[in-house]
């Protein structure tokens, strides 16, 4: 039976044997599983574990739509649905499936039920002082993941109800948050340790006030709760299967390190937000764990994609066809029947990786810049990470061969851009990253919660701002951004070093090709790498910062594509600028025009932004 698979069944039965008192109490039921029959040994605990990650696989179609349709780098075909037109256009009804916080609030219940369970039954897991047992990692786990559902959840919504940890099934949240007055919550069953001595109902009447939590709140709610309850994370499950893709097929220490910091960045707290981080970066290992040594270097790049790998996944959801467990990613994206290729990449998108530019010199004229010239173009297209990997051009479902597509940008690079065309008149334009290593009928691809150049690529945004005291003066630390994209330099500086930086691993990361910012920045011609112009930022510190932040977002785009972050990358960064139009420009620009200034007003009121599912 596969990973999540028995507990999926398990937590089935907590959520409907266990729906209400009514049902709970009635003895003609012909299923009487009650709570402590269900949780009479460590298996079934682990087990109704278990069943909380298959509830959170019911989300990843919904993240992904949901975090990259409204960005800038995925877009609709004719063949979309309903919602996802609506999800498009930001125009969303109660009704869409995609805005629905159904599921949302199934794994926060669970959650609630499973927390509470275990600090009746195992009431040291509430202890810091107790000596750690499994039982504190199973509830490190629930905890991660209550947290993780809130923090998504507003970020979508804006705001959500707090869902009471009295609340542990889904017909208990629902009813609470339909009903129009306060909400009692009158029967408080409590179950002995052995299922038959001290069992007692109590009708003892709880009055629960809808409180709505915004994002600051959630926050500051459950980064506390993290930090003070949490004394374990991740149970290890390769001492019985030895497979150690177990560790990061579940919530563990990284990966709430990951939340945390992640949680920190939205707020805008640097300090806490690049200490969990690094947790994670300075990980001391032997094979150079979560550092972007060669592992995925070049056309290894895709492996982190075929296979769930520790040295680059943090936190992954796994799927498996063979054990029923599958998404719809290939059915929205894959152009080969019977998928129906609903969502495809922006042009914007694609422009991303074939107009970045490798091994290319110039002949600098730093008295007079603007007489700065190539010497040698170098080769266009990052083929590593974008081409064939995140995206395709496919005719008839097969992919356009990589020597073609290189063609293709020579003759763009020659100003032939006619006979460029030609090569993929025909050809769909798909996002490939969940398709190129499946068969057509798989439908069953891994979704990457956290790993590890999305955490370099988040530090790196933290060091363009973070100002601290460096030998008793205030100052920002740009270069260690930039040596964390670029080359792994932040590591040390010995040339020989194993780390390679994110750009680095797949060859951008030179002293030319990488990320550069410094007083004069030249702009290239995105198809042929002429030098066509050039920005003086002499003496302007947040200039710089500002360049630097834009082109640490970029390099975002051709590492983390269509992964589920893309819309939030933008509003974290608008709203640290307080400049709503950066948003608002990057994704009206998909728009043909019309609706391109209509998108562009819309989104200039930052309300706009959030589902308002809660008004």
């Amino acid at each position: 039976m596969g990973k999540y698979t028995r507990g999926i069944l398990l937590i089935f039965v907590v959520l409907l044997g266990v729906s209400s008192c009514k049902d709970f109490l009635n003895p003609e039921q012909e299923i009487n599983i009650t709570e402590d029959k269900l949780f009479d040994d460590w298996y079934e605990y682990r087990s109704i574990e278990m069943g909380l990650y298959g509830l959170q696989q019911k989300l990843v179609e919904q993240l992904v739509i949901l975090g990259e349709l409204r960005g800038d780098l995925l877009t609709i075909t004719e063949n979309a649905d309903a919602d996802m037109i609506e999800i498009y256009n930001f125009n969303v009804s109660k009704e869409n499936k995609y805005a629905s916080p159904t599921n949302f609030f199934k794994l926060i219940s669970a959650c609630n039920n499973f927390i509470k369970v275990l600090e009746r039954e195992y009431p040291e897991v509430t202890n810091s002082a107790s000596p750690v047992t499994n039982y504190d990692r199973l509830y490190g786990e629930a905890l991660c993941m209550r947290a993780w559902a809130y923090f998504n959840a507003v970020r979508i919504y804006g705001k959500v109800p707090f869902i009471y940890e009295s609340l542990t099934t889904i017909e208990e949240v629902e009813s609470f948050l339909a009903s129009t007055t306060p909400y009692v919550d009158s029967v408080d069953i409590r179950f002995s340790r052995d299922g038959y001595y001290n069992d007692t109902i109590f009708n003892n009447p709880i009055t629960l006030e809808k409180q709505y939590y915004d994002k600051e709140l959630i926050i500051d709610y459950f980064t506390n709760e993290l930090v003070a309850k949490v004394k374990a994370v991740g149970v290890n499950h390769a001492i019985d299967n030895n497979d150690n893709t177990w560790e990061v097929s579940i919530w563990n220490t990284h990966a709430m390190n990951a939340l945390l910091g992640q949680m920190y960045l939205t707020q805008g707290d640097l300090v806490n937000a690049a200490g969990y981080f690094q947790k994670i970066t300075n990980l001391v290992t032997d094979n150079f764990r979560y550092q972007l040594d060669n592992s995925f270097s070049g056309g290894n790049w895709q492996n982190i994609f075929v296979n769930i790998d520790n040295r680059e996944h943090i936190f992954t959801l796994w799927f498996n066809k063979a054990n029923f467990q599958q998404n719809s990613f290939q059915m929205m994206f894959d152009s080969r029947e019977p998928n129906k290729y609903m969502l495809k990449p922006t042009r914007a998108a694609v422009l991303k990786w074939e107009t970045i530019w490798d091994n290319y010199t110039l002949i600098e004229n730093t008295a007079i810049p603007s007489r700065t010239r190539i010497d040698v173009r170098g080769t266009p297209g990052d083929f590593s990470r974008g081409y064939g990997v995140s995206y395709a051009y496919t005719v008839n479902g097969q992919a356009v061969s990589p020597a073609l597509i290189q063609s293709m940008l020579y003759l763009k690079a020659e100003d032939d851009f006619r006979t460029a065309e030609l090569l993929t008149a025909d050809a769909d334009t798909v996002v490939w990253k969940y398709s190129f290593y499946k068969n057509i009928f798989d439908q069953d691809a891994d979704f990457i919660v956290y790993r590890a150049a999305g955490i370099h690529l988040w530090l790196a945004e933290v060091y363009v701002w973070w100002a601290f005291d460096r030998g008793n003066t205030v100052s920002t630390f740009t270069t260690r951004a930039l040596d964390i994209v670029n080359n792994g330099a932040h590591y040390n500086i010995q040339t020989n070093r194993d780390q390679l930086g994110v750009r680095g691993r797949v060859g951008f990361g030179g002293n030319v090709d990488g990320i550069k910012v410094g007083n004069i920045n030249y702009i290239h011609d995105p198809f042929s790498n002429k030098v066509t112009d050039y920005i003086d930022l002499t003496g302007d510190l947040v200039g710089k910062q500002l360049y630097l932040e834009e082109q640490i977002l970029d390099e975002r785009a051709r590492e983390l594509a269509f992964e589920g972050e893309r819309f939030y990358d933008l509003m974290r960064v608008a709203r640290r600028r307080n400049d709503p139009s950066f948003l608002a420009e990057k994704v009206s620009s998909k728009f043909q025009e019309g609706k391109r200034e209509e998108i562009y007003t819309l989104l200039l009121d930052e309300n706009n932004w959030y589902i308002n599912y809660f008004d």
